[in-house]
């Protein structure tokens, strides 16, 4: 009988669900505690598994950026988030987006109907629940929205007051309320394609909105806490109170548009992305934000088409938390101070859906081999997900959450001009992935594919 027959998972996210499926494949028995419909987080509103609450997008598809490369490493190690996003997916142009229920509904399908896993709606607070008592192993993915309990709870266990920052996700309005006489279709590098809805500003209009995000009314912040926004996701306020142009060189950049209706290149520009097939919803690409409801409805509604704008979900703001990994997780990913619970997804200090669901798929592989007692090694530090475990047990001054780059895996070593690099890091990371498959490829087959 192996050590690990029977794991609890506590989190129905993309890294939790990822984990239990690749530990049943195993034929471990999974429990996943999942506290929805019970209780919800600040930013959480959907009954089903895995729901995305900032963008529905996954980012870039393309095979020369990091986060492609990682997510075909993932379809390899048979990714069922990654299946759910190509079954649900919305057009994005070069990016992978999604339809968010139905990417919800298929996971909780996927989920429910398998035999190894049980799923149970129900609040975990501590790490010393009963609940948990008997278990082999706990695997904990409560994501970076745990509940204030668990997060205590987590915090004594890695003897630390443990990490955190602020995330704010953007406002989604109605397709119908777009003033579609003045936004127009089109890519910034594919003028072609009608994936996004654009709004062009001039001098004079962008100027004014960014005066008014400056100058609008914020969400407070709660007094004990020290507001920390990670770079990756920073509000479009707090990006406006940079600089005068930091916008207009940012998300509202407008390289490669023409505005049809002066037939000239626009000072700035305000992208939508759809938000399902039948481009009902759109979601202010960058706009992000901490401004306070009745703020977003005077403020967004100065961007040219968007004047009688109806909001299907504001923007907001909710604190992630995280551990500092490279000093509380082992290279396993389980705590140093309690061996047999593991942490999963962006808890861990990785951002992005993406590479939650990663971390999720790789706990699970690891944990699926040691239940078969198999030998497995690590992928390797060129690889894109090498590169993601390898930022998690790196040490440093100030540890902070990290997307999937390049930079995370080791250098080149080798002159090439800057317009190549990328190419090169990505040809790097296939090949070193693809010989650590085919070499693992007995074990992986064996014990979860």
């Amino acid at each position: 009988m192996s050590e690990l027959s029977n794991i609890a998972i506590i989190g129905g996210g993309l890294a939790g669900c990822e984990c239990a499926r690749k530990l049943s494949r195993a034929g471990v028995a999974v429990t996943i505690f999942e506290m929805k419909p019970e209780k919800y987080s600040p930013a959480h509103s959907y009954e089903g598994l895995a729901e995305l609450v900032c963008s529905n997008s996954f980012r870039s598809d393309q095979p020369d950026a990091a986060v492609g490369v990682l997510k075909q490493e993932m379809r390899e190690l048979d990714s069922l988030v990654l299946e759910a996003a190509e079954a649900t997916h919305v057009p994005a142009g070069k990016a992978l987006a999604v339809n968010r229920e139905l990417f919800s509904d298929y996971i909780t399908k996927a989920i429910n109907e398998d035999e190894n896993i049980t799923l149970v709606h129900k609040e975990i607070t501590s790490l010393e629940a009963e609940e948990l008592a008997d278990f082999d192993a706990v695997v904990l993915a409560a994501g970076p929205l745990a509940s204030d309990a668990l997060s205590e709870s987590l915090a004594k266990a890695v003897d630390a007051t443990h990490l955190y920052f602020y995330d704010a996700i953007a406002p989604i309005i109605a397709a119908d309320s777009i003033n579609m006489d003045i936004a127009f279709w089109g890519s910034r590098y594919n003028p072609d394609d009608d994936d996004y809805l654009n709004c062009a500003l001039n001098e004079e209009e962008y100027h004014a909105l960014r005066e008014a995000l400056i100058a609008g009314e914020k969400a407070p912040t709660k007094d004990f806490e020290k507001e920390i926004h990670f770079e990756g996701c920073m509000p479009i306020e707090a990006l406006a109170e940079r600089g005068e142009m930091t916008l207009a060189f940012g998300s509202f950049k407008p390289v490669g548009f023409t505005d049809p209706r002066t037939g000239e290149r626009p000072f700035a520009l305000v992208q939508l992305r759809t938000e399902n097939l039948n481009k009902s919803m759109f979601n202010l690409v960058g706009c992000q934000t901490k401004l306070k409801y009745k703020e977003q409805d005077r403020i967004f509604r100065m961007i040219p088409g968007l004047e009688n704008a109806e909001f299907i979900r504001y923007g907001s703001v909710h604190r992630n938390t995280y551990v500092n990994a490279p000093k509380t997780l082992t290279n396993e990913l389980a705590l140093k101070t309690h061996p047999k619970i593991y942490l999963a997804g962006q808890i861990t200090g990785v951002e992005g859906y993406v590479e939650s669901a990663a971390c999720g798929l790789w706990v699970g592989t690891l944990l699926a081999a040691k239940a078969k007692q198999l030998p497995l090694a690590e992928p390797p530090a060129e690889s894109c997900l090498g590169g993601l475990l390898t930022h998690l047990r790196t040490e440093q001054k100030n540890f902070q959450p990290a997307n999937v780059q390049f930079g995370l895996t080791p250098a080149l070593n080798r002159k090439a001009r800057k317009k190549n690099r990328k190419a090169l890091y990505a040809q790097r990371a296939r090949e070193a992935f693809t010989a650590w498959f085919e070499e693992q490829k007995k074990t992986l087959e064996d014990c979860c594919l």
